[in-house]
């Protein structure tokens, strides 16, 4: 189990963060957990610790959109999704940690800037197979190596533009397909050792908490400053991987 006290006043507000994003205030900030904790311990031990825990979000999140979610898109999403998780799967032997600190450095990174200065269609885009396959598979590569999947699945979802409550009830239902799917490999691998796991259980309680935190602010508070706030954290987050991975 993780005893480091840094870690944990480092990954309580992460956590938080977390579940906020996936009540859907500030969606897609999810990213933000791995590469924090990662200031800290491994990479590998941050998405061993986080999975359990979304998880658990991700059941309370489907209850609360269990009628607001797009099948069409599903359809694509899922299949491709799992894709990329073999291919994580498979590569997972061949990326150590200062691969992994860069490649989720640049994803937090990416996500920051495409935020600040990305250009959106002005017309809204449709489903479709290919774009839907291509950036759903992307997704399930990043979310099993850092649970970083947000960033490529709003690529495809964002320029759609639909109701915000359609939008996050599918991105929860995909997330949820998502996590579960990568218990097997993970306990493969030996992500969910005992230490892991105890460390997820004290994290645990926070995850609901989070969640109904996103459900009821969506709702009640503007979320620009909150968005603001945590882009600039990630890009300052993104830049220290990505100088931890070149230069240490």
């Amino acid at each position: 189990m993780i005893e480091l006290t840094l870690f944990y006043i480092i990954a309580v507000p992460a956590v938080l963060i977390v579940g906020i994003s996936k009540g859907g205030f500030g969606s897609g900030l999810g990213v933000l957990a791995v590469p924090a904790m990662s200031l800290v311990v491994s990479p590998l031990q941050a998405v061993g610790v986080m999975l359990p825990i979304l998880c658990l979000m991700d059941l309370v999140g489907v209850w609360n959109y269990r009628h607001s979610w797009d099948k069409a898109n599903m359809k694509i999403m899922a299949p491709a999704a799992v894709v990329g998780i073999v291919v994580g799967t498979l590569l997972f032997d061949y990326m150590n940690e200062q691969t992994i600190r860069l490649l989720i450095g640049t994803i937090a990174l990416v996500f920051a800037l495409d935020h600040w200065i990305g250009k959106r269609k002005a017309e809204p885009a449709g489903v479709s197979v290919l774009k839907g396959g291509f950036w759903s598979a992307v997704s399930g590569f990043a979310s099993f190596v850092a649970h970083a999947g947000g960033p490529p699945m709003s690529v495809y979802l964002l320029p759609q533009r639909m109701d915000r409550a359609i939008f996050v009830g599918t991105t929860v239902v995909f997330f949820t397909a998502v996590n579960y799917a990568k218990l097997v490999p993970y306990w493969w691998l030996g992500q969910l050792e005992a230490g892991n796991l105890l460390t997820s259980l004290v994290l645990m309680p926070l995850a609901p908490v989070g969640v109904w935190l996103g459900i009821w602010l969506r709702d009640k508070i503007s979320p620009t400053v909150f968005y603001e706030t945590c882009y600039v954290f990630l890009a300052i987050v993104g830049t220290k991987l990505i100088w931890d991975g070149w230069f240490l």
